[in-house]
């Protein structure tokens, strides 16, 4: 049994309409005048990047700028972006501007700048020695809350799966939220990105408890704890409530700063107490498939909770009660909570456009054995999943989460 629990928090947090237009002074607090911003195309023809280049020009800071992302980036890009830096002029910050992958890159280069090698250098937890050069994270989605965690996903494309690097070292600097950022986005980009912050929340949540986590020494990912449950929750209840919305009506700014904000809220949550195995299983899920991470952590999602349902004790009912479905002390049976619990989930996928099964994103049956049993060997997502897996449990997962349509009324 593990007897004390930590909480590592992030940098400082900026959060606000307007909050993009402290760029400069949070670059002048770091001593920086040389930046490498890392962003993807998208975010240049949107403009964004106009709008941040005509901040920082403004304000007389150098600045070179790789726009070249790609989702769930290969370790290809990722080389290559690190080159690119280094044979500039020598940063003094990184920023990562744009969605997750665009943020995960910017850490990874961070981190390739202090210390060298090559990503898979420090695939796993704990492989990073000290602090990272100076990162400044801007999200212009709501999803990963990349802009807080201690994570980094790459793509290994040689074993055809997403990786981790984890480390509370990888923490930016300073993140800068702008919900006005996020009134851009696409429906579809929304609902993917807004589900899996809602993925994070719910898997925080219903972490195994900290004191019942079996691993010796330090670990990143240490289970539920209070502060976590306390933070998981209120993303629960901000990203279920405000999701269908943003997604439907993508200029209201009210669910978009809700949204940004849950998102904030579960990285938070996330990077402390871990994800577990909807998070497994969406890592060998997504070297299969062109899903995106967020659309296949959500399609599993309903599935992992109902897998899990029964090892949650009395947290069912306070997840009940933050997914809107209920108020707190109406009398339902714990069969019946969860099914609601479970409906709700697979509601809020229809609602934004998201599919519910794995064969609508081109899984085939007979790939199931391989995602289960590359999945349960990710040790500190397993450990954390409150119901212990086997290869035989994840596969009748999979082959409920395969096929099965739910009837709502």
């Amino acid at each position: 049994m593990r007897n004390q629990w930590e909480f590592f928090p992030s940098g400082k947090i900026v959060f606000g309409h307007g909050a993009i237009y402290k760029l400069g002074s949070v670059l002048t607090k770091l001593n920086a005048r040389n930046v490498f911003l890392i962003t993807d195309k998208g975010i240049v023809q949107s403009g964004i990047l106009r709008l941040v280049m005509n901040i920082l020009e403004k304000d007389n800071f150098h600045v070179s700028v790789f726009d070249d992302t790609t989702p769930e980036p290969p370790i290809s890009v990722a080389l290559q972006c690190y080159e690119i830096a280094k044979s500039d002029t020598p940063a003094d910050a990184i920023i990562g501007l744009g969605g997750g992958s665009s943020i995960d890159l910017a850490k990874i280069v961070a981190l390739l700048m202090a210390h060298g090698g090559r990503p898979q250098d420090y695939f796993g937890e704990n492989a990073i020695p000290s602090p990272i050069a100076p990162l400044i994270a801007i999200p212009t989605t709501a999803g990963t809350g990349s802009e807080v965690t201690s994570v980094a996903v790459v793509t290994d494309t040689d074993n055809n799966m997403k990786v981790g690097i984890s480390n509370n070292y990888l923490r930016p600097a300073v993140a800068l939220l702008d919900p006005e950022l996020t009134l851009q986005l696409p429906p579809y980009v929304t609902a993917c990105s807004g589900i899996d912050a809602l993925s994070h929340a719910i898997e925080a949540y219903l972490a195994k408890d900290y004191k019942y986590i079996q691993a010796e020494g330090d670990i990143l990912f240490q289970g539920s704890a209070p502060i976590s449950d306390t933070l998981a929750l209120r993303a629960i209840e901000l990203i279920s409530g405000n999701l269908i919305t943003a997604v439907q009506q993508g200029s209201n700014v009210e669910a978009r700063s809700n949204m940004l904000l849950g998102s904030l809220l579960a990285g938070l949550a996330f990077s402390n107490a871990g994800t577990a195995a909807a998070h497994a299983l969406a890592y060998p899920v997504g070297g299969l498939t062109k899903s995106p991470h967020g659309e296949v952590t959500g399609l599993l999602l309903p599935y992992v909770v109902e897998f899990n349902a029964r090892t949650t004790g009395d947290k069912m009912d306070r997840l009940a009660q933050a997914l809107h479905i209920r108020p707190l002390g109406a009398h339902l049976s714990s069969t019946e909570t969860i099914q609601a619990v479970v409906s709700r989930l697979i509601e809020l996928l229809r609602q934004t456009g998201l599919p519910t099964h794995l064969s609508s994103i081109g899984i085939s049956r007979e790939q199931l054995p391989e995602i289960a049993a590359k999945a349960i060997q990710i040790e500190r997502l397993i450990r954390n999943n409150p119901r212990t897996p086997t290869v035989e449990g994840f596969l009748q997962l999979l082959e409920h989460a395969y096929s099965f349509e739910e009837t709502i009324s």
